[in-house]
This record gives C-alpha cells, structure tokens and sequence, in this order.
C-alpha cells in the first residue's frame, strides 16, 4: 500500500479547505449526509435505465454509528459506492466532484436532484477529524476498495474486505482542546441535532441506533390540501420557539425562470429580541431539502424583518462552502417575489380581517412605518397602503386612503397631531380649531409616526398638516384682525421672547378654551426634537418654538396691563405661561423650582 499526495497543491489547499472555507465546524456532517444522498440518487437513477440493477427503495437508506472506544463516528450509505479509480478521482484530487460531473451527464436527459457540486464538502470533516477511512464497493465491481488519509501529508488506496455495496466513511476525531469538546460529534445529543438542524429533509432515512432521525418530506412540499392549521402550527411552533400561533401563514409555490417553494409566517406578537441589536432577520434557505442558511438576510427587506419561514430552491448560487450565497439575480427575483406576496397577504388581511390586521399592526407597524422613512423614502409607495392610524372621527384606526375618501368638501390637507397617547392627543389646545371646522384629524402616538409621514410629504395630491405647525390658521376671518393685534403689540411680545428664548411669542386666534399653546416652524416639530433627542447619540436639535396666547382668553387683557404697569411681574407671567405650554407638550421644564416658587409667588399676592 503506497502512500500517495493529493492532486493539486495538497498541504495549501486542504489547509484552505478545512481553515477558511468553512466557518463553521458542525456543517461537516451536513456534507457526508449530502454526498451518501447522492450517492444513493445516483444508484436509484441509475436503475431506472438499467435492468441489471435491482433496488428496492424502501431499503435506502444512511446509517449513523458511534465506536466510543476509538472516539470514532460512522456514516454509511447502500448508494452506487465507488471503484479504486473513483476514489482515486474524487478523493485522490481536491474540489473534484463526482456529483458534478454525474450531474451533468445526466442533466443532457433529464433534470436530476443531485446536492454536491464543489468536490470539497467531504475535506469539511477534516476539521473533525485526525483521520479519516473511507470503504467503498461500486455497484459496478467485485471488489470493494479502502482510502484512508490523515490529511495534508497525503493518503492511500489499498482493497478492502467489504462486501455491501456502497460507502462506509469512519471519522476517527481528534483529541479534546480547552476550546472545542470534539468527542461531543459522537454524543446521542449532537448527532440529533445536528441531522435536525441541516439534514432534517433529506429524502432518504438518517438512521441512528434504530431511530430515523429525519422527517424526510418538508412540510412546504407537501401538498396545501393536505395540511391543517394545526400541522403549520406545530411546525411553527417547534421551529420558532413561539408559544402563539401566527397571524398569518403564506404558503406559495412558483415555477418559472425561477423556481422556489417558500413557507412564510407573520407571527402574532413581536419577540422579546425584536428591537435588539441580537435580532436577525432573514429566512432559512434550503437548496433540495439541505439546509443551506439559518438566516438568509437577502431574502427580506428590513421592514419585513419580522417574517419568518423558509425558502427550498435549486436556483440558488452557493459559494464553494455553502455557506453563503453569491449575488445573483436569482435571489434578487426570489427576494422580489416574496416581498410582493407578503405585502399582498398583508394587504388582504387589512381589506378582509381589520381586527387581526390591528394586531398585527400594533406589533409591526413601527417596522413598516420605519420602511417608509429609511433610503430616503424609496419603499414608502410600496407601504403606504399597509399603515393606519387613529381617527379623531371613527375612534378607530383607518388608512390614508380611508381618511381622504372621507374628506370634507374643500378640504385640502390631511391633519394629523403627534402625541403620547390617544387622550393627551385629544386634549391638546391646538386641536380644537381643527375639530370645530368638522375636520378628522389622525392620532400619532408612535415614535416614528412624524418621520413616516414627513417621507411621505402627500397622499393622492393631498398634503400632511400638522395642527401644531404655527401656520396652520383655519379661521380667515378672523385673520386680519388677530395680525393687526400682533402688530399693535410686537414691543410686548418682544420683550415676552427674550425673557423664555422662543422663536417668538404672538396672539393666535386657533386656541378656544385653552390660554396658550407651543407650536412651531420649520421642519422639526417638539415630537421629532423628544424623539431625536433621546437617542443614544451626540445630535441634537431643537424645534423653533411660538408661544401662542389666546387673544380671546383673559390671559392676554392681564398682559396688556402688565406690560404698561409691571414689567418685571410681565416677565414671571410669561415663565410660567411658557412652563405651562412645555407641560401640555409632555416637555421638560428647565427650571421647575423656579416655576414653583414664581406661581407660589403670585399666588399669594
């Protein structure tokens, strides 16, 4: 028995197998399991043209084994097994693929489901391994042949007493290290799981004391109508560790220039890591049964984060590992064709199941809204349909295109008010006004409402309005009047704005009952400076603030007499007014000991 070198530049390039191509050390049974899958294809195929091979499929299968003794794991198959000059070609030579070339053979007649198509996967296990033997009987000789290797220094070919046909590979793994417990790959625990986690649906039995370990037919290639709700609901519960049902289960098939099976959930609730840096999105990505990513982010667009499920593909381009993808227009069009198929359950559920669409909207809807406002607003005519709020008017959530079908005659904006909470909305002084002309207003009481909608600039020709916005003057008639008002008093208001450091203070006509308000100008509204201002970051902004009084109220009669007889009690008035207006803003007041003891003051005159 002659010790032989590997084709190609051995030490090198096995180095480069085990060391840079796979990142991760348990896929290595993932690629034994594929090649003996194919192997067995590629005796079941072979067998349908020839008539001298008998199989019986029932009787293929993969054997897992353990030898505790010599710290050993064994995976055998009764698949087309390999001759001396197989070995030598598909083991002898590195990134030479047997399957590859089968494939492509057979691929001129028909189109065959073959894993492998590198010619590494096999070297994976070196990372495992301090040596490794393969036996192996072709279906095509009498004798049976053994390769055994102990890596870069090269292996060898001897025959062997082997009588099945087909393939016995023995890892005999290297010793322990303070880092890696390698004698766990030969535990009842890590065998399990593993063949669960990456080889749970190959098509032939994964045998292991006894116990199949795999389920062999994935429930996306099982025909719908032959699976129940609860079918998907165990499989969603089992795989994603969630204790509810999901809201939503998409189950779509497409053939053509690409082919794919998906299997998509929209879970009920957010998860606890949701909004944590530790979340991943993306889809687990199969290629024929063979788990290829746990999280393939390409598939999903962020504001789909949410969506769980896999995707089963052929036409997928993997890296030599296959552990990643290769950019290629086919995930482009398999990401595509998700994103609309989702967006349009979505859309259906809204249409035909509010009460569940709200569920589903007060777990995710910041994600979609988030859409709207990131890349500069690209996505926000794919989403803008998807997102509701609360209307003043129906006491419930509606869509835009909800809100401007019930717009009144002449109405020209859609008005909207940000705030914490649906009743601190409803009794803001800037709202009244709004409601007295019998306009609807929409609620916004999440974070990322105001910057979705500042993206979104207009819907169907209508522009957003902010009621907080110091432009916003609904009463024409009344106008001119409260101008001149202005203008007769521009030294009082004057010395009001420098003593709080407001953009300006001035009369308003807007409030009814209510004695001031904050409003604003420019494009940072109070709720975007609360919002900004409490990230984790150096920026921060400030709103130009107006004081607004109500020209109406007797607030502004008792200004007017200070300003001509009390200057000094003016400036008091004006703190305490502009603390006040801070406060229905749920804004922090800079000085509050000083506020109290001005209004403290005043009150015992």
């Amino acid at each position: 028995m002659k010790k032989k070198q590997f084709k190609s530049e051995s030490k090198r390039l096995l180095d480069l197998m085990i060391n840079s191509i796979y990142t991760n050390k348990d896929i290595f049974l993932r690629e034994l399991i594929s090649n003996a899958s194919d192997a067995i294809d590629k005796l079941y195929y072979e067998s349908l043209t020839n008539k001298d091979i008998k199989v019986n499929k029932k009787d293929l299968a993969i054997n897992i084994s353990v030898n505790n003794d010599n710290k050993a794991l064994i995976i055998e198959d009764n698949g087309i097994g390999m001759n001396e000059e197989e070995l030598e070609n598909n083991l002898g030579t590195i990134a030479k693929s047997g399957t590859l070339a089968f494939k492509e053979m057979m691929d001129k007649k028909k189109n065959i489901d073959i894993i492998g198509q590198f010619g590494v996967g096999f070297y994976s296990a070196f990372m495992v391994s301090k040596k490794i033997v393969v036996e192996s009987k072709s279906i095509h000789s009498d004798k049976a042949y053994e390769w055994s290797s102990e890596g870069a220094d090269g292996y060898s070919i001897s025959e062997s007493d082997r009588k099945e046909n087909g393939t016995k590979i023995t890892l005999y793994l290297k010793d322990d290290t303070e880092d890696i417990a390698y004698s766990d790959y030969i535990s009842d625990y890590k065998i399990k799981s593993l063949v669960t986690k990456y080889s749970d649906y190959i098509r032939y039995p994964i045998i292991y004391n006894k116990e199949t370990l795999n389920s062999m037919v994935p429930l996306w290639k099982k025909d719908k109508k032959n699976i129940t709700d609860t079918d998907y609901n165990n499989f969603y519960s089992d795989r994603y560790y969630d204790y509810e049902a999901p809201i939503k289960v998409i189950h779509t098939s497409v053939e053509g220039m690409c082919s794919y099976k998906a299997l998509l959930f929209i879970p009920s609730h957010t998860p606890m890591d949701y909004y944590t840096k530790e979340y991943e999105k993306g889809l687990s990505l199969y290629s024929n049964g063979v788990l290829i990513m746990d999280s393939c982010k390409e598939l999903l667009p962020d504001y789909l984060a949410f969506v769980k499920g896999v995707v089963d593909t052929e036409d997928v381009s993997l890296n030599i590992s296959r552990e990643m993808l290769q950019q290629t227009k086919s995930i482009e069009l398999i990401s595509k064709n998700i994103d609309s198929k989702v967006r349009k359950e979505l859309e259906d559920m809204l249409k035909n199941d509010r009460e569940n669409y709200k569920k589903f909207f007060e777990a995710f809807g910041p994600q979609l809204k988030f859409g709207i406002y990131n890349n500069f607003g690209m996505d926000k005519d794919k989403l803008k349909d998807l997102i509701i709020f609360y209307s003043s008017k129906k006491k419930d959530y509606i869509t835009l295109k909800e809100y401007v079908d019930n717009m009144k005659e002449g109405q020209d904006s859609i008005y909207y008010a940000s705030g914490e909470s649906i009743d601190k909305i409803d009794n803001m002084p800037q709202i009244e006004q709004v409601k007295d002309k019998d306009y609807e207003v929409l609620y916004l009481t999440d974070y990322i409402d105001e910057f979705a909608i500042t993206a979104l600039s207009e819907y169907e020709g209508k522009k957003f309005s902010n009621v907080k916005e110091e432009k916003l003057d609904l009463d024409e008639e009344a106008k001119e009047k409260t101008k001149k008002l202005n203008e007769d008093n521009k030294d009082l208001l004057g010395l009001m704005k420098d003593s709080i450091k407001v953009t300006e203070v001035r009369f308003t006509n807007k409030l009814k009952n209510h004695p001031v308000c904050l409003t604003t100008k420019g494009e940072v509204s109070l709720d975007m400076e609360k919002v900004i201002n409490a990230m984790p970051t150096d920026q921060k902004v400030k709103a130009e603030e107006v004081l607004e009084i109500n020209e109406n109220h007797p607030i502004k009669d008792k200004l007017l007499d200070l300003y001509q007889n009390n200057k000094e009690e003016l400036e008091k008035y004006t703190k305490i007014l502009y603390s006040e207006a801070r406060l229905i803003e749920g804004l922090q007041i800079d000085n509050p000991t000083e506020i109290s003891n001005l209004i403290c003051d005043i009150i015992s005159k």
